[in-house]
């Protein structure tokens, strides 16, 4: 397994022989999937590596200076990814304002003809060069090796795209979002020290402070999965501005783990949303919301498995 970054000042013919999709492939969901099965597939041909070629940041933070970008996953989490369907060698290019400014031809030559590639996979809608004055049909035109272009895989007659799982998050519908992703949309993050409310009312809360990039799911309460040093745990997920207590203009994610004891001060979790329960709302006493939360707990061992 190879993981490497490059950046146009520094591009170097690679060593290894290469069959690779190329994008950027922000939550590689089932239409990344089908890039890569290719990919593997055109590697097994050709006997030769199988590889992504990916950018970072996102070219669209570059073109397009001061705009907010939010992904569904991060770089690390889409390496991880990536190598769980097979890819063997990740190859990360720097993406900059002069690698923005290429023409097609100069992308193709300076940056992929520095892979040794024995063919390229790429979706029906891929751009490259200045402008994205490049495409799929382009590079396939220009190119002295096989270029596969993949259809759009469509699910109820639209395509599966990073665009509209990104909405299906921010709506709360996290259920289809995993439907289209194959797998739970999830958020990595580093556990850091509240108020300490949670603990005085007997729902201990860990306050999870993750990347600002990531897509935001509708503010509420969710049921999910925390994963800890490999161990799994039910969880009960409030997202929102905390209107009972402490208000924070801020978005805070606090999360209660069922059947679990222990401290959990900087460590790193792992947070999958699977279900949303109920919207965010403010109570009028501690006892109504303790009664609430306990019926909140109460749904969400019934809705997942242990």
């Amino acid at each position: 397994m190879r993981i490497r970054y490059m950046d146009l000042q520094h591009l170097q013919k690679t060593p290894t022989r290469i069959a690779a999709c190329i994008g950027y492939f922000d939550g590689v969901h089932k239409g990344h999937q089908e890039l890569i099965r290719q990919t593997i597939t055109m590697a097994e041909e050709h006997h030769c590596g199988s590889a992504m070629i990916t950018f970072d940041p996102d070219p669209v933070s570059i073109t397009r200076p001061g705009s907010e970008v939010h992904h569904i996953s991060t770089l690390r989490q889409k390496i991880n990814l990536a190598v769980n369907a097979g890819i063997e060698n990740i190859f990360i290019l720097k993406f900059s304002y002069e690698m923005s400014r290429l023409s097609p031809r100069e992308f193709e030559n300076k940056v992929l003809g520095s892979f040794d590639l024995c063919g390229l996979v790429c979706g029906f809608d891929f751009h490259y060069g200045y402008r994205g004055e490049g495409n799929a049909d382009t590079l396939r035109e220009q190119c002295g090796y096989e270029v596969r272009i993949v259809d759009p895989i469509v699910d109820h007659g639209e395509k599966i795209s990073s665009t509209r799982i990104v909405k299906l998050i921010e709506e709360g519908d996290v259920e289809e979002a995993e439907r289209l992703l194959g797998y739970p949309y999830e958020v990595d993050g580093i556990v850091k020290k509240g108020h300490g409310k949670g603990h005085e009312i007997g729902f201990p809360t860990a306050n999870l402070h993750i990347p600002s990039e990531y897509v935001y799911p509708h503010p509420g309460v969710y049921a999910g999965y925390a994963l800890i040093q490999d161990k799994r745990y039910r969880a009960m997920i409030n997202l929102g501005h905390n209107p009972t207590f402490n208000y924070s203009p801020e978005l805070s994610l606090e999360v209660h783990l069922l059947d679990f004891n222990g401290d959990l001060y900087d460590k790193r979790m792992r947070l999958q949303f699977k279900v949303f329960v109920r919207e965010e709302k403010k109570f009028n006493s501690v006892g109504n919301l303790k009664l609430q939360l306990e019926q909140d707990r109460y749904a969400i061992r019934r809705m997942l498995k242990s």
